[in-house]
């Protein structure tokens, strides 16, 4: 398997340069030459067997350098323990046809540790495979959860380091918590003035300097990304798609071969894209929905084919979608051109001269024959989390209850009845003060006091990776303009190479 540019399908890179990369070098995102097909026979059998076999058959013909016994190991590692779910990620019927699948079982109660507990493993098999001599520094920008589900795959590692980056006041206290406690000699972090789309563009910025890069190399160390932009972190998400499926089928929600919605909230595009990949290689999709809070620029590209990123930007309480530029679009507008990527740069120039672009109307007939989109804003979030515990007794996250809220709107304006997972990307826990509210219960104290009122009112346990947070020492404080990353990387990257 070979890996192209979505700006140039030209020469191809294998997957251990793509993984190590991250962007390639024309400043587009690498994507796999072909897709394979799955047989789904073959997906439900390794499905019986548990989540590490099924998440091992699907990544394996992406990693085609790599042998058996290493993508076995690879797949061990990222799932053998951590996990508080014997089956990682358990799916829960709520009726006839709706399905939860909770993907928040992990160390850090976020999907995030779906991918970021295997790419650590994927990046170091692939280290030695390129010969990389040079310390690696993963820079990683985060809305709330990819920095904490980062700090731990990669803490400790050898042979590299990683600076994590979250906008300054944008992720709940418990999401800064886990990251600002966070242990580690190889670990950074720091927060940044502005928004998300700030501190996401400026890391970029810094990835797409070669004279920083070759800077950076002078001084022994190579950069690389583990955003959703980087294909290793993208690649173990597809498997949970496959594997809520044969959950769905296994229940008798589906015959085998049915197809059967998803449905995604997602702002930077990389969660609901692995299910576009899912599709893709086999996997019997209806309809994939995507879900949008009040940064609703995914909404509007769907119905309009219009993406405008010059809009109003508006801090949630489901931060980790408090996103106006979605990286990961670009991978599935290479597709929706034919794999042209002259058209894609030329979309992506658009985007950055003038925050936006527009798709032509074929272009969209063919996004709309696949997917739905919908938003809600922060008083229907706190709304649906109530009606969903009052009526069926489950808690939900905000991020989950976005998707839960245009789920209802897609129902009610398609008809449709497919049986359909919402995917839950999150711990309520991780937002307690929030869910109080929407629950109509009253604020009390600080986060941890939160969590456990949140304990007593829905009858479940504070996870550790909450309760666990208190009384630790705040290692990092500092607070970066956007354009002082480079520079404060440069510093601390030196003290890690001479570590």
């Amino acid at each position: 398997m070979r890996y192209i540019s979505t700006r140039d399908s030209g020469a191809g890179f294998s997957a251990s340069q793509a993984i190590i990369q991250g962007i390639a070098p024309d400043g587009g995102l690498f994507v796999p030459q072909e897709f394979p097909r799955m047989d789904m026979d073959e997906v439900l059998e390794e499905a019986d067997e548990g989540y590490m076999p099924l998440a091992g058959h699907i990544v394996r013909p992406f990693l085609d350098e790599y042998s058996d016994s290493e993508v076995l190991d690879i797949v061990r590692g990222a799932y053998g323990e951590g996990f508080t779910h014997p089956d990682c990620a358990p799916v829960v019927r709520l009726d006839q046809e709706r399905y939860v699948l909770e993907l928040w079982h992990g160390p850090t109660l976020a999907f995030k540790d779906m991918a970021l507990q295997m790419l650590p493993h994927l990046m170091s098999a692939s280290r030695k495979k390129v010969g990389e001599k040079d310390r690696i520094l993963i820079l990683v920008a985060t809305s709330g959860d990819t920095g904490k589900a980062a700090l731990e795959g990669f803490s400790g590692v050898d042979g590299i380091s990683i600076g994590v980056f979250y906008p300054h006041g944008g992720v709940s206290r418990a999401q800064e918590l886990q990251m600002a406690t966070h242990r580690g000699e190889n670990v950074f972090v720091s927060s940044i003035r502005g928004n998300f789309d700030d501190t996401q563009t400026a890391v970029k910025r810094v990835f797409g300097d070669a004279a920083y890069a070759k800077e950076m190399r002078a001084r022994g160390v190579k950069l690389s990304s583990a955003n959703s932009i980087n294909w290793g972190r993208l690649l173990p998400q597809i498997a949970y798609y496959f594997w809520a499926y044969a959950r769905v089928v296994r229940d008798g929600g589906a015959k085998a071969g049915e197809r059967i919605n998803f449905v995604v909230p997602t702002g930077n595009f990389g969660n609901i894209l692995a299910g576009y990949y899912a599709h893709r290689m086999g996997l019997p999709v209806n309809r994939l929905v995507c879900a949008s809070n009040a940064n609703n620029v995914l909404t509007e590209f769907f119905c309009s084919g219009n993406y405008n990123a010059k809009r109003p930007f508006f801090r949630t309480i489901s931060p980790s979608m408090d996103i106006l530029v979605s990286s990961n679009l670009e991978r599935l507008l290479f597709e929706l051109a034919n794999r042209d990527g002259k058209r894609v740069r030329g979309w992506m120039d658009g985007l950055r001269a003038s925050g936006g672009y527009r798709l032509d109307a074929p272009d969209m007939e063919k996004a709309r024959a696949l997917f739905w989109a919908g938003y809600c804003d922060d008083a229907r979030t706190k709304d649906v989390i109530r009606a969903v515990f009052g009526d069926k007794g489950y808690l939900m996250d905000p991020h989950t209850a976005v998707a839960q809220a245009v789920f209802d709107d897609y129902r009610a304006q398609t008809g449709d009845t497919t049986p359909s997972v919402v995917v839950s990307t999150a711990s309520p826990f991780k937002f307690s003060a929030d869910v109080l509210g929407a629950l109509g219960e009253a604020e009390e104290g600080d986060e941890f006091a939160a969590a456990e009122h949140l304990s007593r009112v829905s009858g479940l346990p504070v996870p550790e990776a909450i309760a666990g947070l208190r009384g630790l020492p705040v290692r990092f404080e500092e607070v970066l303009a956007p354009e002082g990353i480079g520079e404060r990387m440069l510093r601390w990257a030196q003290t890690q190479v001479k570590g």
